[in-house]
């Protein structure tokens, strides 16, 4: 007689927090990936009242980080508070790592695996590793294999050159390609006729409803202070769309075509998130109330090296979701779309409602169609607030929930794109 399936547990976010996101080269310059990760997690735990808890896993990533820093999640949970038997795991898949941590959290949830964890990540370009070519590197591995004095003199100056010192940082274009991401998203913008005044638009919006959610208290248990700073100091609550128009092109700046300006597109930013997940039983039993629940997720990829956008793939991983849920795109109270750039954030939607590309792409009789304006990242998004590239799902996942729990019913949706032409995609629910 075959057993009854195992029903999956239902995953519900308790709560998250983050420091402030803050440009690079500014309040964090010094402190680096380790540093703001164990702030976070400690003020997680601070909240939660997790001193001395030992959670299933804590899964916490980073994009840019040292050699030194290969198990950053572990690391950190030693340094959070929790339990010290408290596994850690670290991963990174680009701008959706975030979200990504939180789901691999999710999962182990679902499946029985663990109780409760912990999902997050932290990201900074003001600490980069800076490293030299094989050369150099050969030349001092030889001098470390080398037994004597003199055979390690040697080997320190045969065949030696100064260019050997040139030092090489950590790069922003796409392997395949040799573009950026910027570059890349200029491409997109003139496949999908996305103007200027759009995206400064929807730059200018993300600040403005950014500021007004920090002046309601908003992000007031989201957001915990930190070296002297208590919001995002990429925020410009003064901004208008007349100081975006006079921002020159960051990407394209020979064609007379470009588009995309430092005003429109998300700067370079450090940071750090994490979000608490848990079964509702393990939520109950410590007195925590579930803010929201995880019930689906998808991730998608494109072959941007032969035409597609870069940061297409969302729009994909939407489609294929949607289909899971029974849902369609209209069926949301809160869309959270990670703004990497404005134009990336537009094309998508136009993709939704294009019929050609529906039909062509996702392989859908109709358009997804349009959503409502209104619902689309109603507290700002990365525009405004920063984007540390591994901190940022959580972020959204954290602030979603917490949207959810004040309206006290509803469905929200993330989409969030990556390098490497990624998608990394979820529906919350209340």
């Amino acid at each position: 007689m075959a057993k009854p399936a195992v029903q999956p547990n239902r995953v519900g976010v308790i709560g998250g927090v983050r420091i402030p996101f803050c440009r690079n080269n500014s309040v964090y310059a010094d402190i680096g990936n380790f540093g703001m990760s164990v702030k976070t997690l400690g003020a997680l735990v601070e909240r939660f009242g997790l001193h001395g808890v030992e959670l299933g896993e804590v899964a916490f990533g980073a994009v840019i980080k040292h050699a030194s820093e290969w198990n950053l999640a572990r690391e950190a949970t030693l340094s959070s508070g929790l339990a010290p038997t408290t596994p850690g795991i670290t991963s990174a898949r680009a701008c959706g790592t975030g979200l990504d941590n939180a789901l691999a959290i999710a999962h182990k949830i679902a499946s029985g695996q663990i109780e409760a964890g912990i999902g997050g990540g932290s990201d900074t370009t003001s600490d980069v590793p800076i490293v030299y070519g094989r050369a150099l590197q050969q030349r001092l591995l030889s001098v470390n294999r080398a037994k004597s004095v003199g055979d390690k003199v040697k080997a320190a100056v045969r065949g030696f050159s100064f260019g050997e010192l040139k030092p090489s940082f950590p790069g922003v274009a796409e392997p395949r390609t040799g573009k950026s991401m910027g570059e890349h998203t200029e491409m997109m913008a003139r496949e999908w006729k996305i103007t200027r005044e759009e995206q400064d638009q929807l730059a200018f919006e993300s600040h403005r409803k950014a500021a007004a959610a920090y002046e309601r208290g908003f992000f007031k248990d989201l957001v915990v202070p930190f070296r002297g700073i208590e919001r995002d100091n990429n925020l410009r609550a003064d901004t208008t769309l007349e100081k975006l128009a006079t921002l020159k092109p960051a990407f394209d700046r020979t064609s007379g075509q470009g588009t995309l300006t430092a005003g429109n597109s998300t700067p370079l930013t450090d940071g750090a998130s994490a979000v608490l997940l848990a079964n509702d039983e393990w939520a109950s039993n410590r007195g925590l109330r579930v803010q929201a629940w995880i019930t689906h997720s998808a991730v998608a990829a494109v072959d941007f090296t032969h035409g597609e956008g870069l940061l297409i793939a969302p729009a994909i991983a939407v489609s294929r979701m949607l289909d899971k849920a029974g849902l369609s795109l209209q069926d949301f109270d809160f869309y959270e779309i990670h703004e990497a750039f404005a134009a990336q954030v537009l094309c998508t939607l136009r993709a939704w409602e294009s019929a050609d590309y529906c039909r062509q792409r996702l392989g859908r009789e109709r358009p997804l169609g349009a959503i409502d304006p209104a619902k689309l990242n109603v507290n700002g998004s990365s525009l405004a607030l920063g984007h540390p590239f591994a901190a940022t799902g959580a972020r959204i996942v954290a602030t979603l929930a917490k949207l959810l729990e004040d309206k006290g019913s509803g469905r929200g949706l993330i989409s969030i794109c990556t390098a490497g032409g990624m998608g990394v995609t979820a529906i919350l629910e209340r």
